[in-house]
């Protein structure tokens, strides 16, 4: 393990960023040496400790669907259905 002492003009705008990411700074800084200097990361697209919302950030967004709002009250017909089903006694 190596310790690496940054000068305040790196260090006072990493940990700008690394606040601002929501991440520490030891792990913005790992990150950024993986990315530029790893290579089998760069071959395969993975990024080291990147948030769940950033592995799936392409993937994320809004369906236009139905003009029915299936997604409100969803609750209600779902207790409906169990309040039904103790009733015959099938639950």
């Amino acid at each position: 393990m190596t310790t690496i002492l940054l000068p305040p003009e790196i260090e006072t705008p990493l940990t700008a960023e690394a606040r601002r990411r929501g991440v520490t700074l030891e792990r913005l800084v790992l990150d950024a040496l993986r990315e530029q200097f790893t290579e089998a990361s760069e071959a395969a697209g993975q990024t080291f400790g990147a948030t769940l919302f950033d592995r799936l950030a392409d993937q994320i967004g809004i369906v236009n669907g139905a003009a029915e709002a299936l997604s409100e009250q969803c609750g209600h017909p779902f207790t409906e259905s169990l309040v039904e089903k103790q009733q015959a006694g099938r639950l």
